[in-house]
């Protein structure tokens, strides 16, 4: 019994009644422990095997952490030493980051006994305090490990890897103190808990943890070589009674049933793929309840609206997930026969947008035909049929986007699939282009393409991959395909008989004039009035070919016959001669007299 003191008053509790008024915890914490901390050591010394950089990074970590989860060591002058508790775990405000501390604080014992032994080759007696730091950080591992068994507050996943790196410390430090067997059997526990976490988890996630059990087989076989046993290795695969392995299949059963119960994956056309983006699982969350919420809307207008809420949502996610990769330039490269997983996301991400915009525009043709039969405006103005052409042409450029998603462009079953819809959608846009050329009074273009209309919707309808929705409305575009064709052909013939009537008994008057129109006969009463329409005078400029470069070039080189017999310039010459010789024979002329 308990005795808790209220009031004044006393009560008593049972046991049960403490466990049943604890707060429990609905959303359990979870920690990847080999990815963060494979991350932290590539990302802070351990590429180029700088242990330093890393105990220092580890440190500060630490502080940091410390500070804003509030849990400090004493103050400036007074160190008083606080551990983190189930009691920190178990709070209304607990966090992920809380199992960072006693994990960080591993790593940095790890990575100073490993600082230690690159030290140890010229000083020997390094190699005790290697000893003592190793043994530190077993201690933060077994303490981490603790926490998430006894706390009840972390996942299967979390348990599994806070184990397997338990038994991956404890195993190192039995090496160093040459404890072969139980060494063994420690490296081989933190193996086998890797395996299966390796089976359980999505391909994209097994690296890390593959790489860690080849990381572990040298250190296996070099105990095996020392145990003096060739078979020991081999045996201890065996090895399930004892320790985290008694417990492996149950564990692994609920990290399945964990993983499956929160949006961390997602699966489409056959494969399953890791959901790491916070904002991309909250949409894949809330997408999950759409349906049910358009269905449960009244008009057509609520359901655009949902739609695009949702439309919005999903333009942020795929960002999230653009300024993923390109924040990480490793995300870029895929295989050669298989696309990345954060690629194949966002080609899921944006087949779902698209395919939800083909959604919102069928809406919003369903709502422009409703109006059309009603004859109703919609935002004061007369639905016409370039309207829903408008539509049905931004539904086919969807199409054209979902057979160029990354990925897709050799999959033949998913571009049958576009190119089934594709034809159907082509087969309404025709018949609404049809009833735009009869309103402009070009029938025989309209009859061309309600033909190409029906073509279309007789190949759509005896294709047997069709979705119901869009089979019923082309069977009832199938009827109304022939209605329209004799509308159309009634309209030409009445059109041609207006045009009979129009020249018959009444006055014509043409702009063409009467030259250009000789073949044709009209009573044309303006030819007898006085300025009759006969010939357009001045006549319309023409183009004539310039004059030829080369005469001008050849002008200086022409010599011309000489005409001043003909033009009476040599009589004028011989009459100023004659009249000379008489005035210098009588002395005329001389200016000297």
């Amino acid at each position: 019994m308990v005795v808790l003191e209220g009031d004044g008053d006393a009560a008593t509790m049972t046991p049960e009644d403490v466990e049943k008024s604890e707060p429990k915890i609905t959303n359990p914490l979870s920690l990847e422990i080999f990815r963060i901390i494979k991350d932290a050591q590539q990302q802070h010394g351990l590429r180029h095997g700088d242990f330093q950089r890393y105990r220092g990074f580890c440190s500060r970590r630490i502080r940091r952490l410390r500070k804003v989860l509030k849990i400090p060591q004493g103050d400036r002058r007074h160190y008083r030493r606080r551990d983190v508790t189930s009691t920190h775990l178990t709070s209304s405000n607990s966090e992920n980051r809380l199992l960072c501390v006693p994990l960080l604080q591993a790593e940095r014992a790890w990575a100073h006994a490993m600082q230690l032994r690159q030290e140890a080759n010229t000083e020997p007696r390094k190699k005790f305090h290697l000893i003592s730091r190793l043994k530190k950080a077993c201690a933060h591992a077994h303490l981490l490990l603790q926490l998430c068994e006894e706390s009840g507050v972390c996942d299967a996943r979390t348990q599994l890897e806070a184990g397997a790196y338990a038994a991956w410390l404890s195993g190192a430090l039995l090496v160093e103190l040459q404890q072969w067997r139980p060494a063994a059997e420690s490296l081989k526990r933190a193996q086998i808990v890797l395996e299966n976490l390796c089976a359980a988890l999505p391909e994209d996630e097994r690296i890390i943890y593959k790489q860690k059990v080849e990381e572990l087989n040298p250190s296996l076989r070099y105990c095996a070589y020392n145990i003096g046993d060739e078979s020991a290795a081999g045996d201890l695969v065996a090895m399930r009674g004892q320790g985290l392995i008694e417990n492996l299949d149950s564990l692994m059963a609920q990290a399945k049933e964990s993983r499956s119960g929160v949006m961390h994956e997602v699966e489409w056309r056959g494969r399953r793929v890791t959901v790491r983006p916070e904002k991309v699982r909250l949409f894949l969350i809330a997408l999950q309840d759409m349906d049910k919420s358009i269905a449960n809307a009244t008009t057509a207008q609520a359901k655009i609206d949902i739609l695009e809420n949702i439309l919005m949502d999903c333009k942020d996610a795929i960002s999230a997930i653009k300024d993923e990769i390109k924040n990480d330039p490793k995300l870029k490269t895929a295989s050669e026969t298989q696309m990345s997983s954060i690629n194949y996301l966002l080609s899921y991400l944006m087949y779902l947008r698209l395919a939800r915009t083909i959604e919102r525009n069928n809406l919003m043709i369903q709502q422009a035909e409703e109006a059309r039969k009603t004859n109703t405006p919609i935002d004061g103005k007369k639905v016409r049929p370039q309207d829903l052409t408008r539509l049905y042409e931004i539904i086919l450029q969807n199409y054209t986007e979902l057979q160029q998603l990354p990925g897709f462009e050799n999959d033949s079953t998913y571009q049958q699939e576009i190119e089934t819809q594709v034809k159907a959608y082509k087969a309404f846009r025709c018949y609404y282009i049809a009833q735009v050329l009869t309103g402009l009074r070009r029938f025989r273009e309209a009859l061309a393409m309600l033909e190409r209309c029906s073509s279309y919707t007789a190949d759509s309808i005896k294709n047997k991959h069709q979705e119901k929705q869009i089979l019923e409305k082309l069977r009832v575009l199938e009827k109304d395909i022939e209605s329209c064709k004799f509308e159309v052909h009634a309209d030409s013939v009445l059109e041609d008989e207006e045009d009979e009537d129009k020249y018959v008994g009444k006055a014509y008057k043409d702009k063409k004039p009467l030259v250009d129109r000789l073949d044709d006969y009209r009573e044309d009463t303006q030819v007898l009035t006085k300025n009759p329409n006969i010939y357009k005078l001045p006549p319309p400029m023409e183009a004539v070919p310039c004059k030829p470069l080369f005469f001008d070039l050849a002008c200086n080189f022409i010599e011309f016959p000489n005409l001043d017999d003909k033009t009476g310039v040599a009589n004028k010459k011989q009459g100023a001669g004659i009249t000379g010789l008489v005035k210098g024979f009588l002395g005329w002329g001389k200016g000297g007299q």
